[in-house]
């Protein structure tokens, strides 16, 4: 490149404008927020630079090289005959501030000397300052075919699927032509040549070894003699250009190398040394069902493989792809091996291990493009909710199954027919596990593969063997053939997100080789129980709504309740019989009475229910401070229409405030208000009742205490006190036990009152109680 004084521009006036004077340019990317709104131009050495001085004419003027050490122009002396610059040739830039400020001086071109603090760019990986600096490059007119790549993007199945049209699709519908060439040593040669003479100029592009050893008589060979296609040897491939008459000009490669992108992008086909081998196999595989990478390969592996296989092929390179957020270290960085801001993988690997690590990954939202911080809290939690809830049951079916039969053991099956309502339950959950996880892995949503696991390990642990206790210890045959069902399956299902706890623990049922060689389960081969499961969630809501009631009277678990009246959707109430038999109303309460301790459930259906005859009515709490913004003056408005009761709520949810003071009302949007559900208190004040809503009806808490309440409440304390006696004692479920327990006065009267319930709930073939001064336990295992 022929290198122009910069003074001989400057010195020129007339190329920027009329006489002497100078012209201003106008760009939109600066504005007067960030200073006068007068920025300097160098169109060498930064994008937007080179594109407003393009546009006025203003050629591109290199003053450094490639090491950013300014260029032997420098060595003239200025319009005014200074001299000053001329030793910074061959200066790196950022040791040249105090040379070019003292030239500055000398010419009296020096307004002021300042110091700013700025952010510029540095080298993610070795940390040096950098400068952008303008070079020639290859490109491949990706402009030309571009709505072609985003009509092939229709056929790619994205996860997440947002990414499609999002970022992907955004950038695709926005792009530029690629610049595929590095002025680096290392990497793959562009396979360019072109004549050393611009008077006879030609260019060759090699598409072969063939047509190299055609056109150059050899191919490049390395000091062992061997054909390399790598620079140095590449470069020496010389002939003479065939377009010169002269004989006297060459053909020299250029010197660039290929983008490591353009590798990449190319990997499909390159891997396979197509089309020169392996021709079948490439068009029998190509595209790839399948890839991931992290999200910004929109713009980088993603974005490169659609590039090249839309011009080359005119299809997609690939079916699937999960796009991946960033794994962040626990500082919330990026993370990075040298910042060293992630938990020792040994360490999490040994304490957890590394089906732990891998749940962690792969339920986290990372899966569906966001970040995720990688803590040992995190990864912990995993392993609360979802492998030691199935690690546990598999514990608790092996404990029982060997202790059946008087130790004799039971040797369980695969069924799939019990008509018990709780084996029908977890029989259908499973089947619906294996139907939502199939259709999960067949999107390639691995995230919801992982949910729809979780959500299945509680019903699993929290409902059906919690609901089922007493039939494993009777030695029910249907249950326990039940849960091996459901753990055989879950194995299968869990074992790519699981893969060692599931081994263990289908090894430990079935005694087979391993659950990665077995079959994937058929959801056909369970009944469809679509009805059943629905009712029981209404059930679980029942329960869990019931449970918050307790928790916000702060009353124990233990401590039993007169009654619950719980009203439900009529097409709820409807199926009460085909799901449940035919005394579903009665199984329904059963359920409820066990899960919240109560005397009595009252089941209604909430068609025929008045929330108001239960004392039953809901208040609307108006929030000043997230209302404010929006509604102004009238927000004082919406807080007396809300306690006065002038508010509605739509079929749709809409909450409307201020009928009867502005037309049309105040329509209220989430966050500005809270529905509170209450319940009128006795004649004597007292509250005796709690309520809440459930979608389609309500539940009423009777809360009152009475004395025989309390007594049952503190024979089922004592209790649960015997049972850890138990199992400190290091006896086995199965064991029954002689009885003493001392304890003051209350407690003893509470303990004879309930004696049967205590040593039925603790297999106590003989109680003796006495009065102490506190509880004291003791228990014996009974010949």
């Amino acid at each position: 490149m022929r290198y122009t004084p910069l003074w001989d521009y400057f010195a020129d006036a007339e190329k920027w404008g009329t006489g002497t004077s100078w012209q201003i340019l106008v760009a939109d990317y600066v504005s007067t927020t960030d200073g006068t709104g007068i920025v300097h131009q160098a169109p060498a050495y930064g994008e937007d630079d080179q594109k407003v001085c393009e546009s006025y004419d203003i050629p591109v003027v290199l003053s450094v090289d490639e090491g950013a050490r300014f260029l032997p122009l420098f060595g003239q002396p200025s319009p005014s005959g200074s001299t000053a610059l001329a030793g910074i040739a061959g200066v790196q830039v950022f040791e040249a501030n105090r040379t070019i400020i003292n030239a500055l001086k000398a010419d009296g071109a020096l307004i002021v000397e300042k110091s700013y603090v700025h952010s510029y760019p540095h080298c993610w990986r070795c940390r040096n300052p950098l400068i952008y600096r303008a070079i020639t490059s290859w490109y491949v007119k990706v402009t030309e075919f571009k709505d072609r790549m985003s009509e092939l993007n229709e056929q790619i199945n994205w996860i997440p699927e947002n990414v499609k049209y999002g970022q992907f699709g955004k950038w695709v519908e926005n792009a530029r032509d690629w610049s595929i060439s590095r002025n680096r040593f290392w990497g793959s040669p562009i396979p360019v040549w072109v004549s050393d003479d611009p008077n006879y100029p030609r260019v060759d592009v090699y598409g072969s070894l063939e047509e190299l050893k055609a056109d150059f008589g050899r191919l490049p060979l390395n000091k062992e003699g061997q054909p390399d296609l790598h620079r140095p040897y590449i470069d020496e491939l010389t002939r003479p250009n065939p377009d010169d008459p002269t004989g006297k000009s060459t053909m020299r490669r250029v010197e660039d190398v290929l983008d490591v992108w353009f590798d990449s992008g190319s990997m499909p086909y390159a891997q396979v040394h197509y089309p020169f081998e392996n021709k079948d196999w490439f068009e029998n595989h190509y595209p790839a069902d399948f890839i991931v990478e992290y999200i910004g390969q929109t713009r980088g592996w993603f974005y490169t493989l659609h590039i090249l296989a839309t011009a080359l092929f005119d299809r997609p390179a690939f079916k699937n792809v999960v796009s991946h957020g960033i794994v962040l270290g626990s500082d919330g960085q990026k993370m990075s091996k040298s910042l060293r801001n992630y938990p020792d993988v040994s360490e999490v690997l040994d304490r957890d291990g590394s089906d732990a690590m891998r749940w962690f990954l792969m339920s986290s939202p990372i899966l569906r493009g966001g970040n995720l911080i990688v803590t040992e809290q995190g990864i912990r939690e995993g392993v609360r909710q979802v492998m030691l809830p199935l690690w546990n049951v598999y514990h608790f079916f092996a404990l029982y199954a060997n202790a059946a039969n008087k130790g004799a053991g039971y040797t369980a099956q695969v069924k799939y027919d019990s008509q018990h309502v709780m084996d029908r339950f977890i029989l259908g959950k499973t089947r619906e596990l294996v139907q939502q996880v199939t259709a999960d892995m067949d999107s390639y949503d691995i995230w919801s593969a992982c949910e729809h696991l979780r959500l299945y390990a509680d019903a699993l642990t929290n409902w059906y063997v919690r609901r089922s206790r007493e039939r494993f210890f009777d030695e029910d045959p249907d249950a326990f053939d039940t849960l091996y069902t459901a753990l055989v399956t879950v194995s299968k299902v869990a074992a790519s997100l699981l893969p060692l706890t599931t081994e263990e623990i289908y090894r430990g049922l079935t005694g087979e080789r391993s659950v990665h060689l077995a079959d994937w389960p058929a959801a056909e081969d369970f009944a469809d129980e679509s009805e059943l499961l629905s009712l029981m969630e209404t059930v679980r809501a029942v329960c869990s709504t019931g449970s918050s009631l307790r928790k916000e009277k702060k009353i124990r678990v233990r401590q039993p309740l007169q009654s619950l009246t719980a009203a439900i959707a009529n097409e709820q109430f409807a199926q009460l019989e085909t799901a449940f038999g035919a005394k579903g109303a009665d199984y329904f309460a059963k359920i409820v009475k066990d899960e919240l301790n109560l005397r009595e459930v009252i089941l209604v259906n909430a068609q025929d229910a008045n929330p108001a005859d239960y004392g039953i009515s809901q208040q609307l709490k108006v929030n000043a401070r997230a209302a404010g913004p929006r509604l102004g003056k009238q927000v004082q408005t919406a807080i007396k229409a809300s306690k006065s009761g002038d508010w509605t709520i739509a079929d749709d949810g809409t909450v409307t405030v201020a009928f009867d003071t502005i037309d049309g009302g105040l329509a209220l949007v989430d966050g500005e208000y809270e529905l509170v559900t209450v319940v009128a208190s006795s004649d004597d004040g007292t509250e005796r009742e709690a309520a809440a809503v459930l979608p389609g009806g309500f539940l009423v808490l009777n809360i009152e205490l009475t004395d025989e309440l309390v007594a049952e409440g503190i024979a089922r304390d004592t209790i649960r006190a015997i049972q850890q006696a138990r199992k400190d004692a290091g006896l086995n479920v199965s064991d029954r036990i002689n009885l003493t327990v001392s304890a003051p006065q209350d407690t003893l009267e509470a303990l004879h009152t309930h004696e049967e319930l205590v040593t039925g709930e603790t297999l106590a073939v003989s109680l003796d109680l006495t009065e102490g001064e506190s509880l004291t336990i003791t228990v014996a295992k009974a010949a």
